[in-house]
């Protein structure tokens, strides 16, 4: 079969799914694994800038299902890690430009030469929604511990169920454990009760993440911060290695426990 494709998405905008994106895909790739990125965000493209390949783009995902170039034309070589490419989306066309098809087709044919592709699916529910998802492997949600964000992600949940996907994987993204100790955010084990799916990452609030991201540099090349070690975390259980969940929120006795119980895949016992 190849590469195994994973669908990154999200409920609701602003959660950090396309940092999230390009911090995995960097970890996997720097773990020397061959790994194409797909901006599927086709009108509102982003992943190039957080990834630094903004002034590289020549062809993109439109242009490829349409005919106007191969798809290796479109693919642009990561500046920092040699097997790291990205397929921007185009940003002068809308989501009906690609069909959930063509996402099965062009991904088909990136499985036979590489190890992992990730897609940066749009925000919400709509087609380029289900463009994205079509083809997934394993689908990652991105939340935050935020009662809007959570019911949002909630519905994304019944959708990739729908689709007949297999249950898709929660990564926990800006978590404040000072709030969440003063009971200003919700904790890791609420927002498990709601939606009932695995957990595989909690990336903490850092401010390096925003300054990374301004200069295209995903943080999960350097892993001295916090939160690019939570991103190579999440990688390294893609990959199926055993990684206790991240050491900040040993605060939290939940995921102190959770922690423990955590086996290869991510996958709570």
């Amino acid at each position: 079969m190849g590469a195994k494709v994973v669908t990154v998405t999200s409920g609701k905008g602003g959660v950090g799914k396309t940092t999230t994106t390009a911090n995995i895909a960097a970890a996997l790739a720097a773990a020397g694994h061959r790994v194409v990125c797909i901006d599927a965000d086709i009108g509102l493209r982003n992943l190039d800038l957080v990834m630094g390949l903004e002034n590289r783009i020549v062809y993109d995902l439109v242009d490829v299902v349409e005919g106007r170039c191969k798809l290796r034309q479109a693919m642009i070589k990561d500046k920092r890690v040699p097997n790291l490419y990205l397929i921007p989306a185009a940003q002068t066309r809308d989501k009906t430009a690609i069909s959930p098809e063509d996402m099965i087709e062009v991904t088909a044919q990136l499985r036979r030469d590489n190890d992992w592709i990730l897609i940066d699916s749009p925000a919400g529910i709509e087609g380029g929604f289900r463009n994205a998802l079509a083809p997934a492997d394993i689908v990652l949600i991105v939340t935050n511990p935020e009662v809007s964000a959570v019911r949002d992600a909630d519905r994304i949940i019944g959708l990739v169920e729908a689709e007949e996907k297999d249950p898709p994987k929660l990564i926990l993204n800006r978590v404040k454990p000072d709030m969440v100790r003063r009971g200003e955010m919700l904790k890791a084990e609420d927002v498990l009760e709601v939606l009932a799916i695995e957990l595989i990452g909690v990336v903490p609030e850092d401010e390096q993440v925003l300054t990374a991201s301004n200069r295209g540099t995903p943080l999960a090349l350097d892993g001295r911060s916090r939160a690019g070690r939570a991103f190579q975390a999440i990688a390294r259980r893609l990959m199926g290695e055993q990684v206790p969940l991240e050491e900040f929120a040993a605060e939290d006795g939940f995921l102190r426990r959770l922690s423990r119980k955590v086996r290869t895949g991510g996958q709570p016992a």
